[in-house]
């Protein structure tokens, strides 16, 4: 595979983080040039993380891979959306911003994006891609359009704080609802 190949590949992979990095964004009150690189590293890098995963576990274990991960990304983005929701409508004014970059949401939210990634890893062993390459490449890639999306949903959020926060929730349900779907093949 070729860099634009593997860069498509890796712009495809981040649209979930970059969805999420959205919704981070939406839900603070002010923009944070750190909160953005906390996500971006974050998502960024359970984005390479996951291909690696995938291409040493390889392709005997392709099958249990994509036999639950849709159901495990569902699962992650609904119960944080959920939570999100909940959060914007029991929220009082004086109350910090659900923005949240604690390690355990972080974590939850990096592995429910790029749990499709791991199956990526998993072809590149099949196709004896240069993993480091396109590890490197993904999470970059990744990295930049999360940083990014906390910004662009931070614009919006400032202006429509308890309104973004709900609507940011029902993304990640979305998103999560989608993962499930495609990998059901109810949509394609």
């Amino acid at each position: 595979m070729g860099f634009v190949e593997i860069l498509l590949i890796g712009i495809g992979l981040s649209m979930d983080a970059f969805s999420v990095s959205i919704c981070k964004g939406l839900t603070t009150k002010k923009f944070s040039l750190k909160m953005a690189i906390i996500c971006g590293l974050w998502f960024g890098g359970f984005q390479a993380l996951m291909p690696l995963i995938g291409y040493f576990l390889g392709v005997q274990f392709e099958s249990l891979i994509a036999s639950f991960d849709h159901w495990v990304a569902f699962g992650l983005l609904a119960l944080i959306g959920i939570n999100m929701i909940r959060e914007a409508v029991s929220k009082k004014e004086e109350e910090k911003d659900s923005g949240a970059l604690d390690a355990r949401t972080m974590f939850l939210l990096a592995v429910a994006t790029s749990i499709d990634a791991l199956a990526v890893g998993v072809s590149f062993a099949a196709l004896n891609e240069n993993i480091w390459r396109a590890i490197l490449i993904i999470g970059l890639t990744t990295f930049v359009f999360s940083a990014v999306g906390v910004k662009i949903g931070n614009v919006f959020g400032s202006k429509y704080e308890k309104k973004a926060a709900i609507a940011g929730g029902i993304i990640l349900i979305i998103i999560g609802v989608k993962i499930l779907l495609e990998h059901l093949g109810i949509i394609a």
